[in-house]
């Protein structure tokens, strides 16, 4: 039987949980977070974002136990790595050394796991070695590592919340649960693409090919850029200027200084993507789908595709079936991280 798992991203502007059933989901919830709560990415009270959480799963009607967190990416180490052939005992072991060139604090203090990148018949037909022994032969893993104060704060939290903690990852890993679903779907998708999440204090843009993660390349510029120059043009502060966004006050969203900074994202977004190509020439990526709360925003949306030379989809399309739910693309790394 299919167990229920909690998908649980903490994003800096709001909250998202998806109750998931097997690939199945079942119930969806944003709530907008509270000013304060979330600092560079990490969670400033255990136990107010624990309240959070399960105040809000009680008014929608999230039910299960168990949970599946996105680790934000500020808070752990991410790399491809290629190593010698060798078994989990050994994986285990002698993971933690690839980051030690990234990690100043001592190793002992992060916890280390991993993807598989290259499968074993994958390697066989590059290769065209015998399977029966390991020798010669390499493993291609993402890894990450990440803080054991961290995990152990974020068990805490789900802890508090009433949940288990039973998966934390971060956003590559749901991004990648997402890709491997909708295939398996029967969803035709491209050999390259990029996912575009519009977030509030950034914008970063994962490049896949099939579901293994290559790069992912952060736009310090987000939301918060369209808060400025809403509170500028009525004169506001900056978290009335957000509200004025997320309701479209007096169509502020179509407006010209909104149009400006949209136009300014879209170009950023450009010059990251040429920044790609030119480090990748042999990139052939055609697409791109869009996630976070930028999505969301039509005009927004509208800016990219006609600056960007790609085919723009909604996340939503990723997504298995949701009913009714207004602005889905939201929800797709709290979904995506439930998914094997």
């Amino acid at each position: 039987m299919a167990k229920t798992i909690v998908g649980v991203d903490i994003g800096t502007d709001s909250l998202k949980l998806a109750m998931v059933k097997g690939s199945q989901v079942k119930k969806t919830a944003s709530v907008s977070m509270p000013q304060g709560l979330i600092r560079e990415g990490r969670v400033v009270s255990t136990q107010s974002m624990a309240e959070l959480i399960r105040t809000t799963m009680k008014e929608n009607k999230i039910h299960g136990n168990q949970a599946a967190l996105i680790l934000s990416n500020e808070s752990v180490f991410i790399r491809n790595v290629s190593m010698p052939w060798m078994n989990a005992e050994q994986l285990a072991y002698n993971l933690p050394f690839e980051f030690r060139d990234y990690i100043s604090d001592e190793l002992k203090n992060y916890v280390c796991d991993y993807a598989m990148i290259s499968t074993p018949e994958e390697l066989k037909a590059q290769t065209n070695e015998p399977m029966e022994e390991g020798i010669g032969r390499r493993m291609d893993l993402t890894a990450v590592a990440a803080p054991i104060s961290l995990i152990e704060e974020s068990t805490d939290m789900c802890r508090m919340a009433g949940l288990k903690l039973v998966k934390a990852a971060p956003a590559i890993s749901a991004f990648a649960g997402l890709i491997r679903n909708a295939s398996a779907r029967g969803k035709a998708l491209p050999a390259e693409l990029c996912i575009l999440d519009l977030g509030y204090q950034a914008i970063r843009m994962y490049i896949f090919r099939g579901d293994r993660h290559e790069v992912t390349r952060e736009l310090e510029i987000g939301l918060s850029s369209l808060d400025n120059v809403i509170a500028e043009a009525y004169n506001v502060d900056v978290h009335l200027a957000h509200t004025y966004l997320l309701n479209n006050f007096e169509n502020c969203q179509n407006r010209e200084f909104c149009n400006n900074a949209y136009s300014n994202i879209a170009v950023e977004l450009m010059r990251a993507l040429n920044f790609f190509r030119f480090s990748n020439p042999e990139s052939q990526l055609e697409d791109v789908w869009l996630c976070g709360g930028g999505a969301a925003i039509t005009a927004l949306k509208k800016a990219i595709s006609e600056t960007l030379d790609l085919s723009i989809h909604d996340a939503e399309e990723l997504l298995p079936a949701l009913g009714t739910e207004e602005n889905v693309s939201s929800l797709a790394q709290a979904i995506g991280i439930t998914m094997d």
